[in-house]
């Protein structure tokens, strides 16, 4: 009886064991399922994912694309960055014609002035200077980038200061007459200069590497 009764309590063990083993092999399945693969239900999901990021890509550079090519249409590389001067200029006027209640209005002129500037002094700084520095117009070069750092200080201030305060019109109109002053001696100066000394070929080499930068940071 002994041995019987043994026995049946062996085969139970084992086969409680073996269930238990089962239970937690399937629970381990299953955590890795969970944790380390996505499933049946989110193939669709992750579908959806990276057609949404293609289609925002594809937006994107259509962008890109269509404002970098509007502004290739004005000629030459100068051109093209006197261009941006004027549209830059434009934006400062508009922020002037606001009063100290229209402060959202000021926050999105700001917004679409950092990256007008932002983006024209990508192009001159990767680009144009270089390339009038290895012509031996350093002096001017090395000048005109240094201004680009005063118009980020500019930048920052107004950011700093809020769209509300008292001398933000101020602050603005300063601003203003440094990017002009900057311009005109880019215009009117130096590029003229430099430009008459290019051949066609290298003329069409910068204009073609502007509107390239230009792209990516458009």
């Amino acid at each position: 009886m002994a041995t019987r009764t043994q026995g049946r309590s062996s085969t139970r063990n084992s086969s409680s064991n073996a269930r238990s083993g089962s239970t937690r092999q399937n629970k381990s399945a299953s955590e890795q399922r969970s944790a380390f693969s996505w499933g049946e239900a989110s193939g669709p999901l992750l579908g959806a994912a990276i057609a949404g990021a293609a289609i925002g890509f594809a937006a994107n550079y259509g962008r890109k694309a269509l404002m970098q090519g509007m502004e290739a249409t004005v000629g030459d590389w100068d051109a093209i960055l006197a261009t941006e001067h004027d549209m830059a200029l434009a934006i400062f006027d508009k922020m002037l014609a606001t009063d100290q209640s229209q402060t959202f209005k000021r926050k999105i002129l700001l917004m679409k002035l950092s990256h007008a500037l932002d983006k024209h002094a990508h192009q001159e700084e990767m680009v144009v200077y270089p390339a009038l520095r290895e012509a031996g117009i350093e002096v001017e070069a090395d000048q005109l980038e240094q201004e680009h750092g005063q118009v980020k200080t500019y930048l920052y201030e107004l950011n700093e200061m809020g769209p509300s305060a008292s001398n933000w019109l101020e602050t603005v109109r300063e601003f203003r007459v440094v990017v002009s002053r900057h311009a005109h001696m880019e215009e009117e100066e130096v590029f003229p200069a430099f430009k008459q000394d290019l051949n066609d070929q290298q003329n069409a080499r910068i204009t073609s590497l502007v509107n390239r930068d230009g792209f990516w940071m458009a």
